[in-house]
């Protein structure tokens, strides 16, 4: 069973981080709340504990798992060149629920499912998860929830389904509600919503007039 800290108390908040980024280096999965709805979490660069990932959720290669990061900058590093529309994007609703499906840099080593050479990256808007993803740099996580089963809103809810295969639980805390975060196509002349969720395709069209859905 996982290893669960309090993250509201300071004390346990800084030896859950502790063992959370340790749990990522050794390759096992980190259940954590994010900004929409609680995730699980392992190193984005270890093959392996991505598999693991998506066994632990009965998902297969089809679906490839999101990457969130700790700072906006970090997305500069992710690929070759930031499409001018997602730049516009990220400025205006990071951090926060927008996914951004960008082309990534053919030097990064990971595999992420089938992704065909793309990364949907998402920075989130809230302390905990960005605490942990300054520490260990970008991670792929993946809603904390078998495939087909409703998301996790609580640390109970993400331990019920998922605790048997995660070696440590960040408790933050319930999340008001489990809307997902909106997922925009950059890769493209112009983005394209993928899925429509916490940021409207009104919003978006707000920064950039041309976004299909």
């Amino acid at each position: 069973m996982a290893d669960l800290y309090d993250c509201t108390d300071p004390e346990q908040l800084a030896a859950g981080l502790d063992a959370a980024a340790a749990a990522i280096a050794r390759g096992e999965l980190v259940l954590v709340p994010t900004d929409t709805v609680y995730g699980v979490a392992a190193d984005a660069f270890s093959p392996t504990a991505v598999a693991g990932l998506l066994a632990a959720k009965n998902r297969g290669r089809a679906m490839p798992v999101p990457v969130l990061v700790g700072e906006a900058s970090t997305l500069a590093g992710l690929t070759m060149s930031v499409p001018r529309v997602a730049q516009r994007l990220a400025e205006a609703f990071w951090p926060g629920g927008l996914t951004l499906v960008i082309e990534h840099a053919p030097s990064l080593a990971w595999d992420l499912g089938d992704a065909e050479g793309t990364v949907a990256v998402r920075l989130p808007d809230d302390d905990v998860a960005r605490a942990l993803l300054r520490r260990t740099g970008p991670l792929a996580v993946s809603s904390a929830n078998r495939s087909g089963r409703p998301a996790a809103t609580s640390a109970d809810e993400a331990t019920a389904q998922l605790g048997e295969h995660a070696a440590v639980v960040l408790d933050g805390g319930p999340r008001a509600g489990s809307t997902a975060s909106t997922i925009v196509d950059c890769t493209g002349p112009v983005p394209r919503v993928l899925r429509i969720g916490a940021v409207p395709v009104e919003r978006l069209r707000e920064v950039v007039p041309e976004t299909t859905d």
